[in-house]
């Protein structure tokens, strides 16, 4: 009976129902074909300029053609994409004048590895970092420019969280340095240069164990003279010399200091790869060995080392010899003392390891520089052009000694220039023969570099200093003396040490009363 009478018309009461229902099945279709539309909130997630790339329009259309699923067909619980079974689904209820919407797929937003750094600040740096580094240097040797882009994967192996780290180069301070890109986990930061350290803000605290990348690039110029202290970042002479270019883990550290001290202090790296890329065919002598070379460019590699050090000339010569497994190569210009430069760094080599243990790379390089002084580098020692030849052997043995005392054996430079400066010139006057007394009055030996004059520095560290520890190894015995020395060595290899680590190894290894002697020297210490 009901059945028939609807048949038969609907009632005013029907017709308010079909009215209602159909009004429901609109109601429904409409939001649902806007979820799934391109463009729309629910189609794509909402990203931040930067997240896609290409967001200025140029992403889409790359990431369809690449066949990249939308979200929607990827996300449980969302609608799947255009050509699956949609039956039973709102979009199946549209009006025909409304045709169903299709899902097409939409840019895939590009999702950043989650930061390992800490939201917050904790005021501090460090120098117990470890730090990977990759670089590449574009070096016009006519023009003395130079760019650099560095990246180094810092750890902290410090024991407790840092929100900044400083790195030092001394492009900031002779080059003319300008910063380019300064960046942490792909971020944009803002640095400060003091001096001739660059401060990097990390934007969060990095815990410790935790690593992160920290970009730096900049552009620079060589000196065109040697004076002063240039000769450490010039081009001269027909030679390059680019020291301390890499920005390297540090602490903020003057540079300015009334002699030729060194304002450096650098944990070792495990390992350094650098992209050099010169205007003309060049012969570099490095810190590290050369693993590749195509035209203009070549690639070197480096592990366990303070620092990576340049120089490179057009017109170098070289000359080799082997000491056990290590060889060493001469680089020199024509008309120069390759022969002897040779000489000397097989002498030093040869007895410098029974005393302090072997020599910790597969090369030694010797190269005649820009000018200036000689300057010690892991694997690599500089000697000026100039070098008196009667001075040329005991530089080469003094620059030598430093691959121990700096190179494996570390210290603050600038803040306790002893065990760095004493330890090697002792060893150098000891294996040639030649110690002598010092012409200045005697002073203590536990300051900074900055604290003394120009005249003395050289006089009370090296000379002061070296006799110190003769006259300590004639106390505790010859063989007492080296078997300690080569314990510090070997107990300290590829770390940063305080004096008092030397004075304590000393100590530790005779009965002798060695405080009588040391406590004048280092009132600091004792």
């Amino acid at each position: 009976m009901t059945r028939s009478r609807r048949r038969a018309g609907p009632s005013t009461g029907g017709a308010v129902v079909a009215l209602l229902l159909a009004l429901a099945i609109v109601a429904l279709a409409v939001p649902l074909a806007v979820m799934l539309a391109p463009g729309t909130r629910d189609a794509a997630p909402a990203t931040t300029p930067g997240d896609v790339p290409g967001a200025s329009g140029s992403g889409s259309a790359s990431a369809s053609a690449a066949g990249q699923a939308s979200p929607a067909a990827t996300t449980p619980g969302l609608a799947p994409s255009a050509g699956s079974d949609t039956s039973g689904s709102g979009s199946a209820a549209a009006p025909a004048s409304s045709p169903p919407a299709r899902a097409t797929p939409a840019p895939r937003p590009t999702v950043r590895p989650s930061s390992v750094l800490v939201p917050g600040s904790v005021n501090r740096s460090s120098l117990n970092l470890s730090a990977t580094y990759a670089a590449a240097i574009s070096l016009n040797f006519g023009t003395r420019g130079m760019n650099v882009d560095s990246t180094a994967r810092i750890t902290n192996t410090s024991g407790a969280g840092i929100d900044r780290v400083e790195l030092n180069t001394i492009a900031a301070r002779l080059g003319g340095m300008v910063l380019r890109t300064v960046m942490v986990e792909g971020r944009a930061v803002t640095a400060t240069v003091d001096d001739q350290t660059v401060v990097v803000p990390l934007g969060g605290v990095l815990p410790p164990g935790a690593t992160v990348p920290v970009r730096v690039a900049y552009r620079a110029k060589l000196q065109s003279s040697t004076s002063g202290t240039n000769w450490l970042f010039a081009r001269a002479n027909n030679v390059a010399n680019v020291y301390r270019w890499l920005p390297w883990v540090s602490r903020r550290t003057p540079f300015d200091r009334p002699h030729h001290g060194d304002p450096f202090v650098t944990p070792v790296s495990p390992h350094v790869r650098v992209r050099i890329n010169s205007d003309r065919a060049m012969v570099y002598a490095t810190t590290g060995d050369r693993v590749s070379a195509d035209g203009l460019t070549q690639v070197f590699e480096a592990r366990n080392v303070r620092d990576f050090t340049i120089t490179g000339s057009p017109s170098y010569r070289t000359t080799s010899a082997t000491v056990g497994e290590t060889t060493i190569r001469v680089y020199y210009l024509a008309g120069g003392p390759g022969a002897a430069m040779l000489r000397a760094a097989r002498n030093a080599l040869t007895k410098m390891e029974p005393l302090v243990g072997d020599y910790p790379y597969r090369t030694y390089k010797v190269a005649t520089s820009a000018g200036g002084y000689g300057m010690e580098s892991p694997g690599l020692t500089w000697i000026p052009p100039n070098t008196a030849s009667g001075n040329l052997s005991f530089l080469i043995h003094h620059e030598t000694a430093h691959q121990w005392f700096y190179g494996i054996v570390g210290n603050d430079q600038a803040r306790e220039p002893f065990p760095d400066e004493a330890t090697t010139d002792f060893l150098a006057r000891y294996v040639l023969g030649n110690r002598r007394a010092s012409r200045c009055p005697v002073q203590r030996l536990d300051l900074s570099i900055y604290r003394y004059s120009r005249t003395c520095y050289f006089e009370v560290i090296y000379i002061q200093g070296g006799n110190l520890l003769d006259e300590t190894r004639r106390q505790m015995g010859n063989t007492t003396f080296w078997r300690a020395l080569r314990e510090y060595v070997a107990e300290n290899r590829f770390r940063l040490v305080p004096t008092e680590t030397l004075l304590d190894t000393l100590d530790e290894h005779t009965s002798q009363d060695l405080s009588e002697r040391f406590a004048p020297k280092f009132p600091r210490l004792y």
